[in-house]
């Protein structure tokens, strides 16, 4: 039977890389709010892998566990071989929040040079660095521009600048399309199949399914259990549909009624 119709399954796509991120029964407790609930999950090097879900389903309270930022109330998480939080995994971790973590009292290229001086990039590589990302994000013409006149598309292309410019090996980006048009959404999907080719693993939150079917696999997440796990075709035949909604919806009522028989 495929991957998707075990609940919490955590294993590998057939042909996916060594595991770059491991979850075992990670429990995160906020006082009586239980947010993540005995979590398992591993990604392996070089996926695009996708977290699904509602408002509250755990997503962004996973992203900064994986970032380091988050401690887990109970269970393990292991990136890059390391347990977290550690220090040495930082550098090799890009993170793009939902809310803007942006200064916008300074230019597009002072922000670079600030996130620059956090990953240790200095003098001509940092220069060269980030005239580069100010075109792959197509900045280069507003770089000197205070932050503040931009608009909302251009503060999103620039946040993703900031979580890349250090050539991350895991970009952890949450929910990076939100309150984008769909030409940028589509844009941004291009830029990270492009990271995707390059080596760069790539774990993304989104509400948009049809962007989820671009991801090499998929967690669907709800109250903080993963429903089921793996690529979107499996999901789709799992659900016995062709539509993504339909096969959420469907995972969805399933998790509720093993909760009831639970």
């Amino acid at each position: 039977m495929a991957e998707s119709s075990q609940t919490g399954s955590h294993s590998l796509a057939t042909g996916a890389g060594e595991p770059l991120v491991v979850c075992e029964g990670v429990v995160k407790v906020f006082g009586k709010l239980r947010v993540l609930d005995g979590l398992n999950l591993t990604i392996g090097t070089g996926e695009t892998f996708g977290l699904v879900g509602p408002n509250g389903s755990g997503k962004t309270t996973l992203m900064r566990m994986l970032a380091g930022l988050v401690r887990p109330t109970a269970g393990g998480v292991r990136v890059l071989g390391r347990c977290l939080p550690d220090p040495a995994v930082a550098a090799s971790i890009g993170y793009m929040t939902q809310l803007s973590a942006l200064y916008l009292d300074l230019t597009a290229r002072e922000n670079l040079r600030f996130f620059c001086s956090i990953y240790g990039l200095r003098g001509q590589e940092r220069e060269r660095r980030i005239n580069e990302i100010l075109e792959r994000v197509e900045l280069s013409a507003n770089a000197d521009r205070v932050v503040a006149t931009f608009s909302g598309g251009m503060r999103q292309r620039l946040s993703l600048a900031c979580a890349l410019v250090h050539r991350p090996r895991l970009a952890l980006l949450d929910e990076p399309t939100v309150g984008v048009d769909p030409e940028l959404r589509r844009a941004f999907w291009d830029y990270f199949a492009q990271l995707n080719g390059e080596g760069t693993t790539i774990v993304v939150s989104t509400h948009h399914l049809d962007e989820a079917a671009r991801c090499s696999r998929l967690g669907l997440l709800r109250f903080g259990k993963l429903l089921a796990c793996g690529t979107p075709q499996e999901l789709l035949a799992g659900a016995g549909t062709s539509d993504m909604e339909t096969a959420f919806l469907y995972y969805a009522a399933r998790g509720r009624q093993e909760e009831v028989t639970a």
